[in-house]
């Protein structure tokens, strides 16, 4: 992640402790030239930053916001999963935690999306899933796994 860092760094952006999981699995596993980060939360410094339903509770800026936080976690586990460079962000999976009449899970997660292209400018861009949810662990407002491809 050599020139990740750097580029994180140009952006004033500090990663996170990746987080520990929550129940009986890892953060992160390597099959072949493929990283997958387990999902990850909102979740600063041991401590939920964003919970309940989104378009209830949470506004949708708050909830991109969160989705904001969780990439940044997705991307603390994949700095520790990598000793080399990452090569591309292939796919983005996101859940929103929302009311049934809620559809706006595009633009949530884009909080996170938009990250990923900030940080690896073209290699960022991905495919990616938006979906609702009528209720995530410890009633976190969003949840983002990924898949990324490494040299």
């Amino acid at each position: 992640m050599a020139g990740i860092a750097a580029r994180l760094a140009e952006l004033g952006i500090v990663l996170p402790q990746a987080p520990a999981p929550a129940a009986n699995y890892v953060g992160w596993t390597v099959a072949g030239p493929l990283v997958h980060v387990a999902g990850q939360g909102p979740v600063e410094n041991g401590e939920i930053t964003c919970a309940g339903k989104v378009g209830v509770d949470v506004t949708v800026e708050d909830a991109q916001a969160a989705a904001r936080v969780t990439a940044l976690n997705v991307l603390a586990q994949l700095a520790q999963a990598l000793d080399g460079d990452l090569d591309r962000v292939v796919r983005l999976f996101g859940l929103v935690n929302c009311a049934p009449d809620f559809t706006q899970q595009p633009q949530v997660i884009n909080g996170a999306s938009d990250l990923m292209v900030e940080v690896f400018g073209d290699a960022g861009r991905h495919a990616r899933a938006a979906i609702g949810a009528p209720a995530l662990p410890m009633n976190i407002a969003v949840e983002v796994d990924g898949v990324f491809e490494v040299r």
